[in-house]
């Protein structure tokens, strides 16, 4: 009996540090405490960021309003979605912005073994460093969901981790483009840094649709703040 009870108390342990970061998206409390930012390091701008792109339709909706700002941002790519759109990828990179990893296959990372993941990570990189001509050096998890072997994983590459400290939650079927850029603004300040989607890969069908149209809000919203926007290298 006494064995069995430390078998799962040793099991439990070895659960609790696989899942530690995993509530950093919502607790800053656990993001401060993995070292895993939030913001920018410095409150010298306002970063844009855009998850699980490419997107056929989507990428280059936002890329052009993007340039009507004359706006920077930085995409987290999606290596499954680059090897069916890698011109996409070099669009991007063409464009200015700024090319980030989001992994290979979009699944949470609780849920894959550190050796799957490292495999998963070397191909997404690979993969968009290829498409887009340039490596990139960010990461951010699916969902936001960093395991204890993701977040290792990534630094022992040189990678830096980069959650959101202001978010759209734009991949609700239900959302509209003003509720978007109202929630995307709300206290936003230098420093900040803002997630968005560009693609509906993984969320409600034409999400990136409103996500586009609440784009010119947001930004505006920026501009009236004379806060520069800033892919997010270019504030460390």
């Amino acid at each position: 009996m006494r064995s069995s009870l430390l078998g799962v108390a040793a099991g439990a342990a070895v659960a609790a540090a696989w899942t530690a970061p995993a509530p950093a998206p919502v607790v800053p409390a656990f993001a401060r405490a993995f070292g895993i930012p939030l913001r920018l390091p410095r409150a010298d701008g306002i970063a844009i960021t855009f998850d699980d792109g490419p997107h056929p339709q989507g990428t280059p909706a936002v890329i052009e309003t993007l340039a009507r700002f004359g706006a920077a941002a930085t995409f987290f790519l999606v290596g499954e979605q680059v090897e069916r759109f890698p011109s996409l990828a070099a669009e991007i990179a063409a464009a200015g912005h700024e090319v980030a990893l989001h992994g290979h296959r979009h699944v949470l990372t609780l849920r894959r073994t550190p050796a799957g993941l490292a495999r998963d990570l070397d191909l997404a990189a690979w993969t968009i460093a290829n498409a887009a001509g340039r490596a990139p050096t960010l990461y951010r998890p699916p969902y936001g969901v960093f395991s204890a072997a993701a977040l290792a994983l990534v630094r022992r590459r040189g990678w830096s981790p980069l959650l959101w400290s202001r978010w759209g939650r734009d991949w609700g079927a239900n959302e509209t483009p003003a509720a978007i850029a109202a929630r995307a603004t709300a206290g936003l300040r230098a420093g900040d840094v803002v997630l968005l989607h560009d693609a509906d890969h993984y969320s409600s069908p034409g999400s990136w649709r409103r996500t586009a149209a609440a784009l010119p809000s947001i930004l505006e919203t920026v501009a009236d703040l004379d806060v520069p926007l800033v892919p997010v290298t270019q504030s460390t």
